[in-house]
């Protein structure tokens, strides 16, 4: 047997997903705005969603509205005790107000052109966004249904696990699933948010449930560590 799309659609078939697990899909969802959507996501980093999404509740509670002039408005304090909840806050606002400051300059406060550019040219644009790194422009990318992977922590320990790659480097983990996946935006979003649901419940970090997982038999750590153990 090998790890192949009809396998990963079969095991990932009974996992469910609610939006409010994951704070970028949720606030796209909710608001349909990039701009709101580049500021949870930067929560979400080092810190799971849950957190990620107070803060930016608490963040929309404070200021009234999410946009890049009305955070310069209310200014770093502010931003930083509204999100406290993440960690790491001072950082945390610094990057939202840097970011609202070249939203404001380059794009008048509109991040609307992204939708309508070719993917390349999409992800090239968010990456020169100051707080901006791989995963955060593909979140950013898939939500918008265009063709891109994201990878998180989650994504990579289970790719590893399965021994689809030699390495946690971002590149190649994304390679590693675009190979299996029929090329299509929904595809793609599907099987993200899947696979971190499953990292969750199944594929855990500390104690993983290999006795329920469906990936077993195609598994390199289930088959060459945990069964030596035995």
């Amino acid at each position: 047997m090998e790890l192949n799309e009809e396998l990963v659609l079969k095991v990932l078939s009974n996992v469910r997903i609610e939006p409010r697990n994951f704070a970028a899909l949720y606030v796209f969802r909710s608001s349909n705005d990039i701009f709101r959507a580049l500021v949870v996501t930067i929560l979400t980093q080092n810190t799971n969603d849950k957190n990620a999404l107070r803060a930016y509740e608490n963040l929309v509670r404070v200021a009234g509205d999410i946009t890049p002039q009305r955070l310069l408005e209310i200014g770093e304090d502010a931003v930083a005790n509204a999100i406290k909840v993440a960690g790491m806050h001072r950082v945390r606002a610094r990057k939202i107000l840097e970011l609202s400051r070249v939203v404001l300059e380059r794009f008048k406060g509109d991040l609307t052109i992204i939708r309508s550019l070719p993917v390349n040219e999409a992800r090239k644009l968010l990456l020169e966004l100051p707080g901006v790194g791989d995963k955060t422009a593909d979140v950013i990318l898939v939500n918008l249904g265009k063709l891109a992977f994201p990878v998180d922590t989650h994504i990579t320990r289970i790719s590893m696990r399965l021994g689809i790659v030699k390495s946690r480097n971002y590149g190649e983990i994304q390679r590693a699933w675009v190979k299996i996946l029929t090329p299509d935006p929904g595809r793609y979003l599907e099987v993200h948010l899947k696979l971190i649901q499953f990292g969750r419940d199944v594929c855990r970090a500390r104690n993983p449930r290999c006795g329920v997982c469906g990936f077993r038999e195609v598994c390199q750590y289930y088959n060459n560590v945990l069964r030596s153990e035995k």
